[in-house]
């Protein structure tokens, strides 16, 4: 567990990846944003 293990949020900060322990963008932030166009 660490910079090696891809799985931990270190490990993806470290490979530069995205997953389910990293998100790219933050679930709220996203979730807001399809609320607002909806409305428009």
């Amino acid at each position: 567990m660490g910079r090696g293990d891809k799985k931990t949020k270190k490990g993806k900060i470290f490979k530069g990846s995205f997953g389910k322990s990293r998100l790219s963008r933050p679930v709220k932030a996203v979730a807001v944003k399809a609320a607002e166009k909806k409305e428009a």
